[in-house]
């Protein structure tokens, strides 16, 4: 008598330099990991949240960056689903990424040494989904073990070593130098090993089954080259993977978290219906806690973006700052910055060289203050330069903080001109990444802001219910979980009807038992393999 088919689910090992949090059903003590430097750990907690929702087998790898987890420097215990990456560079840093370039690519290559020779034997998964240039070498290892590869870029950011470095920090790369991304071609095996550098993010893109963007956006300016000074063979690779049916966007989403119906960092909570009432409580108490003129009919416009002139553009808002509140001084506008980053100082020298201090308030980063000021400000400012995808311009309409953004990348994939009179968009975008641009952009906030508090509030609980729609999280989980099974060549979670899923499972235990070395994992693919580019000759 044949044994029953044995219903597994495929194992998904997601590799991820930070994270903001795991869910409980993560079957381990999870409450004290959190790493977060930015976008990256919020994205990541929400499609693993999501996933375990569904049903899914996830496994996560990260750094144990021990005093991050336990700020007293206990242990934490290595759970079944959360695996470690074991370095003493991890385990005293006070933040994720180190600031020195060289050590935080020393750090990238002692985490996927830990992943690609410890981690991956040992949770021997059939999908691995990595995360941007610090996990970018891994997919070219797990496609030398016949394992499939998800490679999500979230950034443009990228580094490069030589198979001579990389072997220094414990890396053994002969079994998957084929599937690298040399800078050019690599010539001899010794020349390579240490004249040829590997790039980070070509190698990910290449090696990867499947690569994805954060948003559909990003994805069309990378192909069309709009973005100047990313790392060599980004743009390439990436049209190779388009012409193969393999690079998709995937919008990110917001953690569900954010909702002001139940946030407890909020002054007074609030529905769509209820929203005028609430934000005028939470903006009382901004202006308050932040030393601001106490004024309801202030527009207050928030900075909630990390202060980085590369990136996200806070010079445009210095430029124009003084002269901007000092025309808006008798409507009057305000500024809340909470947000770190290198142009701090700028903004604080102007704020106080012009005494803009019940005008213009700026802190450093702070969860609780950061989502009062998105109940009780009007507007929200990000004019970045370029954008992956970006959170705030998503989390901010879900508390009727309109976003005023540069059009490039997730902003504008996201953000659509308010149109009053047809009752349609969400804010307030510009064209041109220059101060005279975010300028005209405030303008237009500020004439919808005099408008009749009738005709505000009904466009505003419009924005609030349209947006809880749009940016679900489950809209994003749901386009992963089925980019996995298209990878996976089935399902994530066994189909049977609840009625029969547990039978199920406890036919599959009992066969288990007596034949513990079968598997079920599929030896086939949907997808052919890739061509190795640039490899190393045989030795």
């Amino acid at each position: 008598m044949p044994f029953p088919e044995i219903p597994t689910r495929p194992r998904i090992l997601v590799v991820t330099p930070e994270i903001s949090g795991l869910p409980p059903e993560a079957d381990t003590a999870t409450g004290g990991i959190r790493a977060k430097a930015g976008g990256l750990a919020d994205a990541t907690a929400s499609l693993v949240a999501g996933l375990v929702r569904r049903g899914a087998d996830v496994h996560v790898a990260l750094p144990n960056y021990r005093r991050l987890f336990h700020p007293d420097g206990g242990s934490l215990p290595d759970g079944s689903r959360v695996h470690l990456a074991d370095d003493p560079l991890f385990h005293d840093r006070q933040q994720v990424y180190p600031r020195d370039p060289d050590e935080a690519l020393h750090a990238a290559l002692a985490f996927q040494r830990e992943v690609i020779h410890r981690i991956l034997p040992r949770v021997r998964p059939d999908l691995v989904h990595c995360n941007d240039w610090m996990s970018a070498l891994v997919p070219a290892a797990a496609r030398s073990q016949g394992i499939r590869s998800l490679f999500t870029l979230h950034n443009i950011h990228g580094r490069e070593a030589t198979l001579d470095r990389m072997g220094a920090s414990g890396i053994d790369p002969r079994g998957f130098w084929q599937h690298l991304y040399f800078d050019r071609p690599p010539g001899t095996c010794e020349h390579a090993r240490w004249h040829t550098p590997v790039q980070f993010m070509a190698s990910g893109i290449f090696a990867a089954d499947h690569v994805n963007t954060v948003s559909p956006g990003f994805l069309r300016e990378l192909a069309d080259g709009r973005h100047e000074g990313i790392a060599h063979g980004i743009r390439p690779e990436i049209l190779a993977k388009l012409a193969a049916g393999r690079a998709s966007g995937i919008l990110n989403a917001p953690d569900p978290s954010y909702h002001p119906g139940s946030d407890p960092a909020l002054e007074q909570r609030f529905t769509a219906d209820r929203q005028a009432r609430g934000k005028a409580a939470n903006k009382a108490a901004l202006q308050r806690e932040l030393g601001l003129d106490e004024d309801p009919a202030a527009a207050i416009f928030f900075w909630p973006s990390r202060l980085d002139p590369v990136q996200k553009g806070p010079e445009l808002l210095s430029d124009i700052l003084h002269r901007t509140v000092s025309d808006y001084w008798h409507q009057p506008l305000q500024v809340v910055v909470v947000a770190d980053g290198p142009h701090q100082e700028c903004l604080n020298w102007i704020t106080d060289a012009f005494s803009l201090q019940r005008r213009v308030a700026v802190r450093s980063f702070d969860e609780r203050l950061a989502r009062l000021a998105y109940a009780g400000s009007d507007f929200m400012l990000m004019p970045s330069r370029f954008e992956p995808c970006g959170l705030p311009q998503m989390i901010a309409p879900l508390y009727g903080c309109l976003p005023v953004v540069h059009a490039t990348g997730g902003l504008r994939d996201t953000v659509r001109q308010l149109e009053v009179e047809r009752s349609t968009g969400n804010g307030f975008r510009f064209e041109d990444a220059d101060s005279k641009g975010l300028r005209w952009a405030i303008d237009q906030a500020m004439i919808f802001h005099v408008l009749p508090a009738a005709i505000r509030d009904r466009e505003v609980r419009r924005i609030i219910r349209e947006s809880r729609r749009e940016f679900d999280p489950d809209r994003f989980t749901r386009g992963y979980a089925e980019l996995y099974e298209v990878l996976l060549g089935r399902p994530l979670v066994d189909p049977a009807p609840p009625a029969l899923a547990a039978p199920a499972r406890a036919a599959a235990k009992r066969a288990k038992a007596l034949l513990p070395r079968m598997t079920c994992r599929p030896q086939g693919s949907l997808l052919p393999p890739l061509l190795p580019r640039n490899p190393l000759p045989a030795v």
